[in-house]
């Protein structure tokens, strides 16, 4: 099956009694117009997007009188910041910009992937924080830079 453009997010649906039959990518690829994988259910999928823009979690890529094909990302390692004062969160956001990590900041949560070299940096920042599994529902930002 060749999927050319997104029907339209999970998050406009009120219910659905579709069956969901759920693509699952890795956060890097939801930055990706071309792929080939299958679905949890063994169908095969070739995305082919046309447009520019980036795969969102959620995006119904096909759907049919009983079934939703839904894009997710995997479960991943995750550090999720909790900080508690402006003084945390600017703490820990400037040390986590000056190692270029990318970030996904979440009302009260700073989200980051799991990178063991972190905990020092923010054990020294003060600021709490808890290892945890999530499915990222955007792809990471890498914003460009000269030195």
């Amino acid at each position: 099956m060749i999927i050319k453009e997104i029907v339209r997010n999970l998050e406009d649906f009120d219910s659905t009694s579709k069956k969901i039959d759920w693509l699952e990518l890795e956060w890097e690829e939801l930055n990706k117009r071309i792929l080939r994988k299958k679905t949890e259910s063994g169908k095969e999928i070739a995305i082919s997007l046309e447009a520019s823009g980036s795969l969102r979690y959620g995006d119904v890529l096909y759907e049919d009188e009983d079934t939703l094909i839904v894009l997710r990302t995997k479960l991943e390692q995750a550090y999720v910041i909790k900080p508690k004062t402006m003084e945390e969160m600017g703490k820990a956001a400037f040390e986590i910009g000056n190692r270029h990590t990318p970030c996904i900041i979440e009302e009260d949560e700073i989200l980051v992937r799991y990178d063991h070299t972190l905990e020092k940096l923010l054990d020294d920042v003060g600021v709490s924080y808890e290892q945890s599994e999530r499915r990222f529902k955007e792809a990471f930002k890498y914003k460009g830079h000269q030195h």
